[in-house]
């Protein structure tokens, strides 16, 4: 009967470390095989028949009339651009809330957020006093 192999101690920790990576990696991997067999089935089993009718640019079901270029107003993008920033916030300062009431994580913790904090309020007075902030 073989005997067991004893691993020694940083072997495996080593080996438990990258257990974890390979469950992300397995897991990445299928994903991407999932992704790559559903294009190619995709691509496979549509029919093409290509007609004039079809190859027509489609515009909410009327026929495109006059040129593709349409001036939109740069504010809405600003204003969806900072309410994404700050949503990113929102989502930061949930579980920097739940670690800052557990023992051992205060002053290091609080420091970080303001500093975090410090870099979106220097980008919203940069906003501010670009006028981006205004609706006229």
């Amino acid at each position: 009967m073989l005997e067991p192999t004893v691993r020694t101690a940083p072997v495996q920790l080593a080996a438990d470390y990258f257990e974890g990576y390979a469950v992300v990696g397995v897991l990445a991997a299928a994903g991407v095989l999932f992704v790559v067999v559903a294009f190619t089935a995709g691509r496979l089993l549509r029919p093409v028949v290509p007609t004039p009718e079809k190859l027509l640019t489609y515009e909410c079901g009327v026929d495109p009339v006059g040129e593709g270029w349409a001036h939109t107003q740069v504010r809405y993008y600003v204003y969806a651009f900072l309410y994404v920033i700050f949503a990113v916030d929102s989502i930061f300062l949930f579980p920097w809330a739940t670690i800052f009431a557990a023992p051992g994580f205060g002053g290091v913790t609080l420091a970080e957020m303001f500093v975090f904090l410090g870099f979106l309020a220097v980008g919203l007075l940069y906003a501010w006093k670009k006028g981006v902030l205004e609706w006229t």
